[in-house]
């Protein structure tokens, strides 16, 4: 059995001093390893419905388009202001290092559809719980929100209460 956290590199003071960046490109740089993340998360999802992933820019794209093509469901990239060339719904919010603004598409995904959020880390939860709020204004039936890594002594947990969150690694 492969150990994915000891694919994950640990960069301190990026991008600012205090903080210790997950790096995840040595678990993408392995094929097996990466393999090996997807199929894990892959049967995480066992039984659940999932129509569309909402992955969040960017290593969201990585693994929920991955997954999406896993579970034969459609993709939506959730992005930073001024990407998407059509209309949106913006969220913002807070991170453990400042502010940011997500947006996407306000046709992304139909009216009651099954979404799941898909990103590589849950730190203070800042990012995922707004994409659950676009998720919201979407009219989407959120089934969980999944992570490669959880900085669990963030508690971004709390951030996401009444939805099912998911992560392979934590920290």
């Amino acid at each position: 059995m492969v150990k994915l956290d000891k694919y994950i590199r640990d960069i301190p003071d990026f991008p600012k001093k205090g903080i210790i960046f997950k790096d995840i490109t040595p678990l993408l740089q392995d094929s097996k390893v990466f393999k090996t993340a997807v199929n894990t998360m892959t049967k995480v999802l066992e039984g659940k419905k999932v129509d569309v992933i909402l992955g969040i820019e960017s290593r969201g794209f990585i693994f929920g388009s991955a997954l999406a093509y896993k579970l034969n469901c459609g993709f939506v990239p959730v992005r930073k202001p001024g990407k998407l060339p059509y209309k949106t719904y913006k969220a913002e919010y807070s991170l453990e290092y400042g502010k940011d603004i997500l947006e996407v598409h306000r046709d992304a995904v139909r009216q009651d559809a099954d979404v799941l959020i898909v990103d590589d880390l849950l730190a203070t939860g800042g990012t995922a719980k707004a994409v659950v709020n676009l998720a919201k204004k979407l009219r989407a039936k959120i089934q969980g929100v999944l992570f490669l890594i959880e900085l669990s002594f963030l508690n971004g947990r709390k951030k996401l209460k009444g939805i099912p969150v998911y992560s392979l690694i934590k920290y």
